[in-house]
């Protein structure tokens, strides 16, 4: 396990080593180098400021399974903003414990309480999730918390947004004195340092700054495209570039399977990889991947993790990541070693907003371009066909042949016989039937402005320039943006350009006062109201 020695430098054990080998991880990010250490050597509550997607959920999660044995009491409770996250936290963890009998369990709203009770009445030793659901646990009296060791609050900024601050605090009130609490926070506003103070005791504070690009070698470019008509781009792509050796980035597993079985279908040497393959397969898929023996590897984030090769020319993200710090981290594996690469995203309409929200947060340079046309592929497979056949002619690499030439040139037209020539060694190669039409798509006009609806008001101690240093917080959006800021009792109204409306809107989208977007697009009526 050599590739695994600074997790082993940590101070995890073979056990835990082995569940890391199995997921391909191979190296601690900055958090967890932080974090893991002090975990395991000291009780003392920590909090740290990352972004999501730093691996923060491993950074905590391994010493838990490393310092708690399986019992039938609740000895840890993550809170998280979303059921999502409570889920996606819950499967992290239950992923890296291996053989360990620790049992995790994810509890939020829209699910049977009933159901959840009598899980909890069965023994959990990791609860994780929201922090409604959990206080009503608690009020009910279905969730003990007398044995608890470990409060995690994982993205605090997310909860207090979404309106769950207090609810935290209530939660935190109930918890044993002897607790330790973790809280991981991408910001720090003043009521989580307010928070952290009250109920947390001479904390240790761990920041680490968001992952930058590290390269201007990338050349990032999108196309738009609907879902349909992904795997017809993906194989214009493939075809256009003449040594293509990249992967391929997909959302689930299934669709790892179903864009890789496509893709050998239609004759490409393609390799799938994720986290339902063995240590074996993954490691026999890598070694062929390297060896470029196969020239595409189409994977999810996860099983990527740990890929180190210099001379990727392309990343393709046939699904849009997650958040700006996933799209960072995948382009970040072509344009290196001092050799250029490209990173290609597609984006169908609805996810505009999203690639605007990652282009700002990221600062990256990502460039809308046109789909390569059937014709401009066919005639760059023509190109390759000369190039190979000049090549062959410069090195005298045909008199094996020679004397068959002749035979066939003294009763044949030449030129018919060197076309069927061609035909016998590149097949159907140069046949436009091999690609469908591609339907343009488009998003909605980019070059107008958009009104915005704020929920909050003057009854907020709301003013103009706290919104725009709202703003400029989550979004980097800068004030000469924000035209026409009108701030009444209970909410407030703001003009924005197209594309910087539409990253606020995906920023403030989980944002919520109640049930309700903190902003959100202005309706007509409210506009006239105005």
């Amino acid at each position: 396990m050599v590739k695994l020695e600074k997790f082993r430098e940590l101070g995890l054990s073979e056990g835990t080593l082995k569940a890391l080998k199995k997921k391909g991880f191979e190296e601690p990010t900055p958090i967890q180098e932080k974090v893991i250490p002090l975990l395991l050597k000291q009780d003392v509550d920590i909090i740290g400021q990352a972004q999501t997607g730093t691996g923060k959920t491993a950074a905590f999660g391994l010493p838990l399974i490393e310092k708690l044995k399986p019992s039938k009491k609740v000895k840890t409770i993550i809170l998280t903003p979303t059921r999502e996250l409570a889920v996606q936290v819950a499967e992290e963890i239950n992923s890296l414990k291996g053989n360990n009998k620790l049992t995790v369990f994810p509890i939020y709203g829209g699910q049977s309480i009933e159901n959840q009770i009598n899980r909890l009445r069965k023994g959990i030793d990791i609860v994780v999730g929201t922090p409604g659901r959990v206080l009503d646990h608690i009020k009910r009296k279905t969730l003990d918390l007398s044995h608890v060791r470990y409060f995690i609050l994982d993205e605090a900024d997310e909860m207090l947004d979404m309106g769950f601050i207090d609810d935290v605090e209530e939660i935190l009130s109930k918890a044993p004195e002897n607790r330790q609490i973790l809280l991981f926070s991408a910001t720090m506003p003043s009521r989580i340092i307010s928070l952290a103070k009250r109920h947390m005791k001479n904390y240790k504070i761990i920041s680490v700054k968001p992952e930058q690009l590290t390269t201007e070698l990338t050349e990032q470019i999108y196309f738009e495209v609907s879902e349909q008509d992904k795997f017809e781009a993906l194989c214009r792509i493939i075809d256009i570039e003449p040594n293509f050796y990249g992967l391929v980035f997909c959302r689930t597993k299934v669709d790892v399977d179903t864009v890789s079985n496509r893709l050998i279908d239609r004759g490409y040497n393609a390799e799938a990889l994720h986290g339902d393959l063995s240590q074996y397969q993954r490691e026999r898929i890598l070694k062929k991947f390297k060896s470029k023996r196969a020239n595409i590897l189409v994977a999810t984030d996860v099983a990527a993790r740990g890929i180190d090769i210099n001379d990727l020319t392309h990343v393709i993200n046939y699904s849009l990541p997650q958040n700006p710090e996933s799209y960072v981290h995948r382009i970040g594996r072509t344009g290196r070693a001092g050799k250029e690469g490209t990173a290609i995203t597609f984006v169908t309409p609805e996810e505009y907003r999203k690639l605007l929200f990652i282009k700002r947060i990221s600062k990256s340079n990502i460039k809308k371009k046109p789909i390569p046309k059937i014709k401009d592929v066919i005639e760059t497979k023509k190109l390759r066909i000369k190039s190979e056949i000049n090549s062959i002619l410069e090195h005298n690499a045909y008199n094996n042949y020679l004397s068959l030439s002749r035979e066939m040139l003294e009763n044949n037209n030449p030129e018919e016989v060197l076309a069927a020539v061609l035909k016998y060694a590149f097949q159907d190669e140069l046949d436009e039937r091999n690609y469908r039409e591609i339907k343009e798509v488009s998003s909605i006009d980019k070059k107008g402005k958009t009104r915005l609806f704020v929920a909050l008001g003057r009854e907020d101690d709301l003013t103009i320039e706290k919104l725009k240093n709202m703003i400029r917080e989550y979004t980097n959006i800068q004030n000469i943006y924000l035209k026409d800021v009108k701030i009444l009792d209970k909410f407030s109204f703001m003009t924005v350009p197209f594309e910087e409306a539409e990253i606020i809107l995906q920023a403030f989208k989980k944002k919520k006062r109640g049930r309700k977007p903190i902003i959100s697009k202005a309706k007509e009526k409210k506009r006239k109201a105005e």
